[in-house]
């Protein structure tokens, strides 16, 4: 049976995303012809997938451009998905010879110009969502809802968001613009959104957090003779659950961060449309308590009080 990914509402002043966003930060890693990318993204869109997610600095400033050509080689593509993308971090690399040390950047002058440099790259007329890439310790609150009003009355940037944002840093922004979503770290190997109050922020604020590495950059699925102890723990557990629900370990990995009351969005990372089926197959999982608390168990080593 087919699975199509369904679609949430990621505040309620913003539009419906899909659940599982295509995630193309290693998109230069994958050696993927113009025309293989075009498979891929048609592929993704098949399954319902229809958000992306980039970031300038990708790929060292190439994962967009290579976005762009497959978008210019399928222009119809270019209004199936929704555009994400993120600015605020300067990189050293040949690909910005300007850049003497790798820095935090969020001015209005440059969060303007990565947000034109990105529509420039990926071939399209507007993001549909733009995200300050990290916490900056010089960010002027003003001066970045000015950057963000400017981006958004010209018609280039419809929604504005952050990404690995402290509640602290999340509220201090949204207190001047509006903030629809925080894309932040979650996974069996990193709970600490669930206990910090970031994803409590979030169903406060009825905003869905985006969530990336949700299979902890895929240490809970491959075997290593230096594997973590907490992964020998959680392994069994996973295979388990997805023995009883007939699926992949990975899929019941997903489904367990899916299942948070926040209604998060999880983003991809792997170019393999296998991997993208696994992900869409788990938002249709519905883990039961018993099962969502015995890899909570096995992550924490403990049971709960």
């Amino acid at each position: 049976m087919k699975h199509l990914c369904p679609r949430t509402r990621i505040a309620p002043s913003a539009p419906e995303f899909s659940r599982i966003v295509l995630g193309l930060w290693r998109m230069a890693d994958w050696n993927l012809s113009v025309q293989q990318r075009v498979a891929f993204l048609e592929q993704a869109l098949a399954l319902g997938v229809t958000a992306i997610d980039q970031a300038d600095i990708y790929g060292d400033y190439r994962s967009e451009q290579l976005l762009g050509e497959a978008i210019a080689a399928a222009p119809h593509l270019r209004n199936q998905f929704q555009f994400v993308s993120k600015c605020g971090i300067k990189l050293v690399s040949a690909q910005r010879p300007a850049h003497g040390l790798q820095h935090y950047d969020t001015s209005r002058a440059h969060i303007i110009a990565s947000a034109e440099q990105s529509l420039r790259a990926m071939r399209i007329d507007v993001l549909d969502l733009l995200l300050i890439h990290r916490p900056d310790p010089l960010m002027d609150a003003d001066e970045v809802a000015d950057a963000f009003h400017h981006l958004q009355q010209s018609g280039k940037v419809r929604h504005f968001g952050v990404s690995n944002f402290s509640n602290a840093h999340f509220e201090l922004l949204a207190s001047r613009f509006p903030i629809v979503t925080n894309q932040v770290e979650l996974s069996l190997l990193h709970m600490d959104p669930l206990h910090d109050g970031t994803l409590d922020l979030c169903q406060r604020l009825r905003i869905a957090p985006m969530i990336w590495s949700a299979l902890a950059g895929g240490k809970l699925m491959r075997s290593d003779k230096d594997e973590s102890e907490q992964v020998r723990r959680i392994r069994p557990v996973l295979d388990r659950i997805a023995t009883e629900h007939g699926v992949t370990a990975s899929s019941v990995a997903l489904a367990w961060v899916l299942q948070d009351p926040s209604k998060p969005l999880v983003l991809t990372g792997s170019g393999k449309i296998t991997a993208i089926q696994e992900a869409v197959a788990a938002t249709s999982m519905v883990l039961s308590r018993e099962q969502w608390f015995a890899l909570w168990c096995a992550s924490a080593g403990r049971q709960v009080d």
